[in-house]
C-alpha cells in the first residue's frame, strides 16, 4: 500500500513539472519610444485638444497657450516699423535741388570757358563760377553725410524691430504643443485654463506600436546571443491568458546588474544579470508594464 501510494505521489510530481512554464528569462514591456512632451511657453493653457488613448502624428497641434500679448507687442512693433520707413529721407529727392543747381553752373561753366577763347569772358568770370560750383559741392556733399547718417540710423532702428518681430514669431511657435513622433498619447498631466511652465510636463506620448521587452539573463545564458538574434516572446496577461509573439534582440548590456527584485531568472540563485531589449510589433494586446517571458 505504501509502494502504491508512493508511485501515485511521484506521478503527480511528474506531471506537475513537465506541465511547468519552460522559459530562460522574464521581464516588462516598454514602449520604443516614449517622450514628455512640455510646454516651451509660460502662460494659461487654452486648448488641450487630446485625451488618453488618442493617437497623434509627429508635429500634430495637440493644443495652445495664450499668446494675446504677444500678438499685441508684435503689432505695436509693426506700427513702429512702419512709422520708421515713413520718416525715412529720400535721398534722391532731398538733394535734386543742388546736384540740378551745380549742373547748371557746370553748364555755365562751359559757356564761359568756350567764350574766354574768343576773348569774350574774363578769368576773372571763370574763377568766380569755379568757387561758385566748389561750394555747391561742398554743400551737396555734407547733405548727402547728414542724409546717410539718418538713413543708416533708420535702418538699424529697423533691423533692430524686425529682430524683436522675429522673437515673438518665434515665441508664438513655442506657444504651440505639438507631438514630437508618431505615438499615443499615454498620460495627460494638464487642463486646460492650467498655467504652463516651459519644461512643465503636460502630456506622455509613446509609440505603442513597437513594443521590447526587457529581460535579464546570466552571463550563461548570453554566451552565444547576439544582436539580431530571433527568440520566442510571450506576453503574460494573467488569469492564463498568454500571447506569443515573435522577438528579435536589439540590444544586450555590456555591464552586469543584480537582479532586480521582481525579476526572475532561470538560474534564480545568480546574483548577476544582464539586461538585453527584444523587438516585438505589438498587435495591440501589449501594454507598457505587461509581464512577458522569453524562450531562446
Amino acid at each position: 500500500m505504501k509502494k502504491l501510494s508512493y508511485i501515485l505521489l511521484s506521478a503527480i510530481v511528474l506531471t506537475g513539472c513537465s506541465e511547468e512554464k519552460q522559459f530562460d528569462a522574464t521581464g516588462t514591456f516598454e514602449s520604443a519610444n516614449e517622450i514628455i512632451v512640455s510646454g516651451e511657453a509660460n502662460g494659461k493653457i487654452m486648448a488641450l485638444n487630446l485625451q488618453e488613448g488618442d493617437k497623434v502624428s509627429s508635429g500634430q497641434i495637440l493644443g495652445y497657450i495664450d499668446t494675446t500679448q504677444l500678438h499685441l507687442t508684435k503689432l505695436q512693433l509693426q506700427k513702429n516699423s512702419t512709422s520708421l520707413q515713413i520718416n525715412k529721407p529720400d535721398i534722391e529727392k532731398q538733394i535734386a535741388a543742388l546736384q540740378e543747381q551745380i549742373k547748371k553752373q557746370e553748364f555755365e561753366q562751359q559757356r564761359l570757358l568756350n567764350l574766354k577763347k574768343d576773348g569774350a569772358a574774363s578769368q576773372k568770370q571763370i574763377d568766380d563760377i569755379a568757387s561758385a560750383i566748389a561750394v555747391l559741392k561742398s554743400q551737396l556733399n555734407a547733405q548727402l553725410s547728414t542724409l546717410k547718417k539718418t538713413t543708416g540710423s533708420v535702418d538699424e532702428q529697423s533691423r533692430s524691430i524686425d529682430i524683436q518681430i522675429a522673437q515673438i514669431d518665434d515665441r508664438i511657435q513655442k506657444s504651440l504643443i505639438t507631438a514630437p513622433v508618431n505615438g499615443t498619447v499615454t498620460a495627460k498631466f494638464m487642463n486646460a485654463g492650467e498655467f504652463a511652465a516651459a519644461g512643465k510636463p503636460i502630456y506622455k506620448v509613446a509609440d505603442l506600436d513597437n513594443m521590447y521587452l526587457r529581460a535579464y539573463f546570466t552571463s550563461a545564458q548570453i554566451a552565444d546571443m547576439k544582436i539580431g538574434q530571433k527568440v520566442k516572446v510571450t506576453a503574460d496577461f494573467g488569469d492564463e491568458k498568454e500571447y506569443a509573439y515573435d522577438g528579435t534582440v536589439i540590444w544586450i548590456a555590456s555591464d552586469h546588474e543584480f537582479t532586480p527584485k521582481n525579476i526572475q531568472t532561470k538560474e534564480s540563485r545568480a546574483d548577476l544579470v544582464y539586461a538585453v531589449k527584444i523587438a516585438v510589433k505589438n498587435d495591440g494586446r501589449i501594454k507598457i508594464g505587461t509581464y512577458g517571458e522569453v524562450s531562446l
